[in-house]
């Protein structure tokens, strides 16, 4: 039985289709559907974590599965995201066991101090009490002191 091609007029959200990277932008990643159409993945639907750039997630020519967001047939654009396919919390969070150690990447520092987001897996953020000297990027290992599922929610401390 053959396949049929898939072209624009028959995409729909929620689709899943096979793409590679082509262009990266400060603002979103530009993939190559595997029916020739290029759609655009903005960078806030490449990660739950706040990245500054959509090159820490993607890189050119990189092969991936990405799913259709939306379809503007009248502006003949196509609007793609990854951070669906990437787990959800739940599923994310099972990897994790309080009172353990990990590594994580902070991702951001609150500004008025409250604490730092660090990132455990690329959809999976928890919060670790403010420290001084932390850099955007750093590589740091967090004690998981809790684990509220029904808040979304996942407590760390910072390992010096």
């Amino acid at each position: 039985m053959k396949k049929d091609k898939i072209t624009k007029e028959n995409m729909y959200e929620g689709q899943i289709l096979n793409g590679t990277v082509k262009n990266i932008k400060p603002y979103g990643a530009f993939i190559k559907l595997e029916n020739g159409i290029t759609g655009l993945a903005y960078i806030e639907d490449l990660s739950v974590a706040r990245i500054k750039s959509p090159e820490e997630r993607l890189k050119i020519g990189q092969n991936l599965q990405i799913m259709v967001k939306s379809i503007d047939r009248k502006q003949n654009r196509v609007m793609l995201t990854y951070k669906e396919l990437l787990g959800t919390w739940e599923e994310n969070a099972q990897k994790f066991r309080e009172g353990t150690i990990t590594k994580g990447i902070v991702r951001e520092t609150e500004k008025n101090k409250n604490g730092i987001f660090i990132e455990l897996t690329p959809n999976l953020v928890g919060m670790a009490e403010y420290a001084e000297d932390l850099e955007y990027g750093q590589e740091v290992n967090v004690y998981i002191k809790k684990i509220v599922p029904e808040r979304k929610k996942i407590k760390l401390l910072i390992e010096k």
